[in-house]
C-alpha cells in the first residue's frame, strides 16, 4: 500500500490502467462489431436467398433445393417436415440461431400455406474464426497493457525528474545551511511555482529565526544585568552585621529566586538556540550537589503543607551539561511533585545514571500520561496556578541533551518521575 501512495507509482498505475481499459474497450468493440456485421450479413443473405428460392419454386415446382458446401435447403409440404433435421422442424418463420450436436447454424425459415422452406447455413467455422479473433484480441490487450506500463514508467520518470531535482536541492540546502533560492533552477511550471513557494517560506523562516536570535540575545543581556545587580546587592546586604532574622530569611529567598531566574534564563537560551553549551573539554557536574541546592531552593514552596522532602544523594553521578540546565530540569520535576502532593513525603533519589523523584500524591490517569509533556496541559489536581509549561520544557531539554524522561504511577501510590542521563531505563523498574 505504501508503494501505491507514491506519486510516481500513481502515474505508472494510471497509465497502465488507462491503456488496459482503452485496449479492452477497443477489443470488445471490435469483437461486438464483427459479430454484429457477420450476423446481419448472414441473416440478410439467407433471407434474400430464401425469398428468391420461394419465388422460383412457385414459378417452377420442379426447382431443386439449394445446396452448397455450407448451405443446405429443404422444401416440404406443411406438416410434412420429416426430411428436415429435428433441430429446425419446430422453428417459426424468420431467421434463427441454432446450436445443435452437429454444429452451429443460422436457419432461415418460411412457412407458407403451400410450402415450408428451410435454408440452413453452417457457421461452425465462423465460430472457430471468432474464437481465434478473441484470442488475438486478448493477446493484443495484454501487449498494450505491458506497453502502457512501460510507457508509464518512462513518463513517470520524465514527469518526476523536476520534483526529484527539487527534493535533491532542498536536501543540499539542509546539509549546507546556506541560503539559496530554488526557483531560478526550474521552469515556470508547477514545480517552479512550488520552488518559488519554498523560497518564500524559507525566507520567512530565516527572518523569523534571525528575529528570535536577536530577541534571545537582547533578553539574555537585559535579564542577566538586573539579575546580577539583585544578586550582588543581596550578597552585600547579607554581609551586613546585625540583620534581623526575618530580614535575613527574606534576603536568602531573594538570592535563591535570583539564582533560579538566572538558571531558567540560561536554560531557555540553550533551548532557543538548540545549543547544548558543552564541548569535549567541558567539566562534568556533580548531580548530587546540584540536586541538594535545588531541594534547598524549592523547600519554601511547601508552605503550610504537611509535606517533607527526603533526599538520597549518596551516589555520585557526573553529568556533562551546564549546571543551570540540570537545575531547571530537576527543579521543574520537584516543583511538580510539591504542587500535586497535599501531604506525605517526596523522595529524591540519585542513582547510577539517573535521578528519581517520587511523591505520594493522587497520581495521574493512565490515559492522560501520554499528554503530560504537552504544552499548557495541566493535571486535574493542579489547582489554579501554573501555565502548564514546566514539563514541556523538561522534555525539550532532555531531547536536546539526549536524556530520557518518563512518568509512571507507582504501585504504592503517587507519581514517579525519572530522568536517565545514560543508558536506557528498565521498563520493569518502578
Amino acid at each position: 500500500m505504501q508503494y501505491r501512495r507514491r506519486l510516481r507509482s500513481r502515474i505508472v498505475f494510471s497509465f497502465m490502467l488507462f491503456g488496459t481499459i482503452l485496449s479492452v474497450l477497443f477489443a470488445a468493440s471490435a469483437l461486438a462489431l464483427q459479430e454484429y456485421i457477420t450476423d446481419q450479413l448472414i441473416s440478410r443473405t439467407l433471407r434474400d436467398e430464401l425469398n428468391q428460392y420461394v419465388v422460383q419454386l412457385r414459378a417452377n415446382p420442379t426447382q431443386v433445393e439449394p445446396f452448397y458446401s455450407r448451405i443446405q435447403g429443404y422444401v416440404t409440404r406443411p406438416n410434412q417436415a420429416d426430411i428436415v433435421p429435428e433441430a429446425f422442424r419446430e422453428l417459426t418463420t424468420g431467421v434463427h440461431k441454432v446450436d445443435s450436436a452437429t454444429g452451429m447454424y443460422r436457419a432461415a425459415i418460411r412457412k407458407d400455406e403451400d410450402y415450408w422452406v428451410f435454408l440452413t447455413y453452417d457457421v461452425t467455422a465462423n465460430r472457430s474464426i471468432t474464437n481465434r479473433l478473441i484470442a488475438a484480441l486478448v493477446g493484443t490487450v495484454l501487449a498494450f497493457s505491458v506497453l502502457s506500463l512501460a510507457f508509464g514508467f518512462w513518463s513517470a520518470g520524465r514527469v518526476m525528474q523536476p520534483v526529484r531535482d527539487l527534493a535533491e536541492r532542498v536536501r543540499r540546502l539542509i546539509a549546507t545551511s546556506k541560503p539559496e533560492t530554488l526557483s531560478g533552477y526550474f521552469a515556470d511550471d508547477e514545480v517552479g511555482q512550488l520552488a518559488e513557494a519554498l523560497d518564500t517560506y524559507a525566507a520567512q523562516l530565516r527572518e523569523r529565526v534571525e528575529r528570535d536570535h536577536a530577541f534571545n540575545a537582547d533578553v539574555s543581556h537585559e535579564l542577566r544585568t538586573p539579575l546580577t545587580v539583585i544578586t550582588g546587592a543581596t550578597e552585600l546586604l547579607l554581609n551586613m552585621q546585625g540583620l534581623p532574622a526575618k530580614a535575613q530569611e527574606r534576603l536568602f529567598r531573594i538570592a535563591r529566586a535570583a539564582r533560579q531566574s538566572t538558571d531558567i534564563t540560561t536554560a531557555l537560551l540553550h533551548l532557543a538556540r538548540a545549543e547544548r553549551g558543552v564541548t569535549e573539554d567541558s567539566n562534568a557536574r556533580d548531580l548530587s550537589s546540584i540536586v541538594a541546592n535545588v531541594i534547598e531552593l524549592y523547600e519554601p514552596l511547601i508552605g503550610d503543607k504537611d509535606l517533607t522532602i527526603e533526599g538520597d544523594l549518596e551516589n555520585r553521578v557526573n553529568v556533562i551539561a551546564p549546571e543551570s540546565v540540570i537545575a531547571v530540569t530537576v527543579g521543574n520535576l520537584l516543583g511538580n511533585a510539591i504542587r500535586y502532593s497535599p501531604s506525605g513525603v517526596i523522595r529524591v533519589n540519585v542513582r547510577p545514571g539517573a535521578i528519581i523523584i517520587q511523591d505520594q500524591g493522587p497520581g495521574i490517569d493512565e490515559q492522560d500520561l501520554p499528554r503530560i509533556f504537552d504544552r499548557h496541559y495541566r493535571g486535574k489536581e493542579s489547582g489554579g496556578k501554573g501555565a502548564g509549561l514546566g514539563l514541556a520544557i523538561v522534555k525539550r531539554l532532555c531531547e536536546l541533551y539526549g536524556w530520557q524522561v518518563r512518568f509512571q504511577n507507582a504501585r504504592e501510590g503517587g507519581l514517579r518521575a525519572e530522568i536517565w542521563f545514560y543508558g536506557r531505563p528498565d521498563k520493569d523498574n518502578i
